[in-house]
């Protein structure tokens, strides 16, 4: 039976009981967030509990397989069970949580900016190339988010809202810049979730999307093969 190779030691600066809650603090509001999701697209509590785990690991696992290593998710049970207990949470204090404005963005920005930073840590542990560690950082956050949204079969915000993967990758960024200046203080993490959480908050609040393209004039292509 093949065994599971060791991770790389952590690197200096990255405490790993830090990133551990950290990891599971970004989870948990992935799932708060994929929980009011559901509740809002009134599935049943299997299905909340479902799209809560869903939303809060997916970023995590699909980091995990870009870098080459068995998902982190499927080895450590606290994962699941915040998820879970997340996405319980929510259906029993939907009502509640419903009340306050816009909910669900507001989480997960939270989420985002968590899972950029603790995303680019990971990838930094693994010795991964600083471009790639900007890159696995920002999937990893906007993967329970994408994930969430194609399950409800929305168009993903991602591909529909400029200020959301760029936070990610910014937040991301800086901690990958100050890891290779040799700057190991903690506080560049919390700077870079900080800045993702920031940016992205002010693209919902004053609506800052990037340009999309412009719609074609003249005809639809199917109103050119259209037979009158």
């Amino acid at each position: 039976m093949p065994t599971v190779p060791n991770p790389p030691p952590v690197l200096h600066g990255f405490d790993p009981t830090l990133l551990l809650v950290l990891n599971l603090a970004g989870t948990f509001v992935f799932g708060l967030s994929g929980g009011l999701a559901a509740v809002r697209a009134r599935l049943d509590l299997f299905g909340v509990v479902v799209l809560a785990v869903a939303v809060g690991l997916a970023g995590g696992i699909t980091r995990d397989l870009l870098i080459g290593v068995p998902p982190t998710t499927f080895r450590d049970w606290r994962y699941l069970a915040v998820a879970g207990g997340a996405g319980l949470v929510t259906f029993l204090a939907s009502a509640g949580l419903r009340r306050y404005g816009r909910p669900i963005d507001i989480l997960d920005a939270a989420g985002l900016s968590l899972f950029c930073v603790t995303g680019a840590a990971a990838a930094l542990q693994h010795r991964v190339g600083a471009s790639e560690a900007v890159i696995l950082g920002g999937i990893t956050g906007i993967g329970g988010g994408m994930l969430r949204d194609i399950l409800l079969r929305e168009i993903p915000v991602v591909l529909r809202e400029g200020l959301y993967a760029i936070p990610a990758l910014v937040g991301a960024m800086i901690v990958v810049v100050a890891w290779q200046s040799g700057t190991h203080s903690l506080a560049f993490p919390i700077i870079g979730a900080a800045v993702c959480f920031a940016i992205r908050l002010a693209g919902l609040y004053w609506e800052i999307d990037v340009p999309a393209a412009p719609q074609a004039p003249g005809r639809t292509l199917r109103s050119m093969f259209r037979r009158d």
